[in-house]
């Protein structure tokens, strides 16, 4: 699977600047002491999920390379840019700590669990060539997140520069990321791209039989039924049955992957589950569920979302003066202060990811680009209970999870299984 964000409008030289003073959802002070990266990581995935949902149909992103980029990008920014980048992405810990933990969780990716499995989670750094950016930057991003610079000239061709980031990212997400960078995204004021790529491709440990899977009515999401291949297996999982939902989490072989899926219990309460998401729930819902025997009912599907720019979404959690042209401060990137008209500030955040959910496993991709211009199987129970059955015919929530830091790659939910976009 793999994880690259994206989806904002006005990515690179945007010309509408949000206002910096307009009041914005308030996040009550994070308690102080040390929080392990996959809580913050969480906290910000359901954040940017609650933000992406106000749009109707299927969803699907990685916070993980949304947050990932940022947090390149955030290591430049200075003052109240910073601080402002802190509460977004719900950083609780201190700067060095932040991207320690992040080398940490990318380097225990990309080994993959011994080669059970494709993983790989790249990031790469897109430069004006000739334009200085400070030494520490660039010793910071390459020590911790093996972003390594590439020279592009922007002022005279940022198209060719697009195309060859475009391609950048189809390679290290297997052909599955297409186009991230749209069309007119980057322009010749373009100074810097910071790139995430995440690709994962894993088989379950517990398969389901292709001769098993039969076409059968899903229940939609505002009503209506669609014929959609279910997918079905009778085997001991991780099960939990809590209050209105269902939960199973199904492993990839390896065991270091998994995917959680939350099956709301009524045909029609997928806003409602949704209402009480917490990163302490999930958290429990893990915690709790037990090796059950279960009959498990799960659509077929396969979706690409986006490209999509997420200033809007991004601004909304509180970082609206990085995309304030004169306002912003990424004087740690480049040395230049603002008002200075070579100072720099965000003009998009593209994201796009692919999903694929088959009988033997997930293929998923995703990528996130942040563009700054210049301002201008466990036991069976000896004596198991009534064997529940876990039938996803109706809308439902899933997360693909780093199993050792509970960190969620990708996040989604499933509202129509035969739409591919």
């Amino acid at each position: 699977m793999a994880g690259l964000g994206a989806w904002l409008r006005g990515f690179f030289g945007g010309k509408e600047e949000p206002d910096p003073g307009r009041l914005l959802p308030h996040t009550p002070t994070r308690p102080s002491g040390p929080e392990s990266f996959a809580e913050d990581n969480n906290d910000f995935a359901l954040e940017m999920y609650r933000q992406l949902r106000q749009r109707p149909g299927n969803l699907f992103f990685s916070p993980f390379s949304i947050r990932t980029a940022l947090g390149m990008t955030h290591a430049g920014a200075r003052g109240e840019t910073a601080a402002q980048m802190r509460e977004a992405l719900r950083i609780s810990s201190p700067d060095e700590a932040l991207h320690v933990a992040s080398a940490e969780i990318i380097e225990r990716l990309n080994a993959a669990g011994g080669s059970k499995y494709e993983m790989e989670v790249a990031n790469s750094l897109w430069g004006q060539d000739g334009a200085l950016l400070q030494p520490g930057f660039l010793d910071l991003t390459a020590r911790h997140y093996g972003g390594g610079m590439n020279l592009v000239d922007f002022r005279r061709d940022a198209e060719a520069a697009r195309l060859t980031m475009n391609q950048w990212v189809e390679d290290k997400t297997r052909h599955k990321i297409r186009e991230l960078l749209p069309s007119g995204g980057l322009d010749a004021d373009t100074r810097l791209v910071l790139v995430n790529a995440v690709y994962f491709k894993g088989m379950w440990v517990l398969q389901f039989p292709k001769a098993a899977t039969r076409d059968e009515p899903f229940r939609l999401e505002g009503g209506g039924k669609v014929q959609a291949p279910l997918m079905h297996q009778h085997e001991c999982v991780q099960y939990l049955q809590a209050a209105g939902y269902q939960a199973v989490d199904l492993v990839y072989e390896g065991g270091d992957l998994s995917m959680l899926v939350l099956l709301p219990d009524r045909k029609d309460g997928l806003r409602n589950l949704e209402k009480k998401l917490s990163g302490r729930m999930l958290h429990d819902c893990v915690a709790q569920a037990r090796a059950s025997e279960v009959k498990l009912f799960l659509p077929r599907f396969k979706i690409t979302w986006g490209t999509v720019n997420m200033r809007d979404q991004l601004t909304a959690l509180g970082m609206p003066l990085a995309f304030t042209r004169y306002q912003a401060d990424f004087s740690g990137i480049n040395g230049y202060e603002p008002p200075d008209e070579e100072s720099l500030f965000l003009s998009g955040v593209f994201h796009k990811a692919f999903v694929e959910v088959q009988e033997k496993g997930t293929e998923a991709a995703a990528a996130t680009a942040v563009g700054a211009s210049r301002m201008s199987r466990a036991f069976w129970p000896s004596r198991p209970p009534p064997v529940p059955i876990f039938r996803a015919d109706h809308p439902f929530l899933f997360a693909i999870r780093e199993r050792k830091s509970g960190a969620i790659l990708f996040l989604g939910c499933i509202t129509d299984p035969t739409r591919e976009s």
